[in-house]
């Protein structure tokens, strides 16, 4: 997977818009406003990810490549290495995963804005 293949895949998701409010080498995409996906644009070597409490400990444990989220909060967020460390499919996963916290705890107001 390379930074463009993550890029549309995360763009192509209903509601999403990305931004660079950490610095021009952090791509952020959020969806009403909030993060669900923070990546180093130069490095591309990793993602910041949030995730189920639970299920983060049980992916950390069972994942090298996946270890509490760098500069986040430890409980809700993964950092998800790339290159093989954690495989694309579970990444793409993970996005999902991510994507679907972020946007199922903005209100019933918001989700009907976004998916129309």
């Amino acid at each position: 997977m390379d930074i463009v293949f993550f890029r549309d895949y995360c763009l192509q998701k209903p509601g999403v818009a990305e931004d660079t409010p950490f610095g021009p080498d952090t791509l952020v995409f959020k969806v009403g406003g909030k993060l669900f996906a923070l990546i180093d644009i130069e490095k591309f070597e990793s993602v910041n990810l949030k995730c189920d409490p639970e299920r983060a400990v049980e992916l950390r444990e069972q994942y090298e490549g996946i270890v509490p989220g760098y500069h986040m909060n430890k409980k809700h967020w993964n950092t998800v290495s790339f290159g093989g460390a954690v495989q694309d499919p579970l990444i793409l996963e993970l996005v999902d995963h991510s994507y679907e916290l972020v946007f199922n705890s903005l209100p019933k107001k918001q989700q009907n804005d976004i998916i129309g």
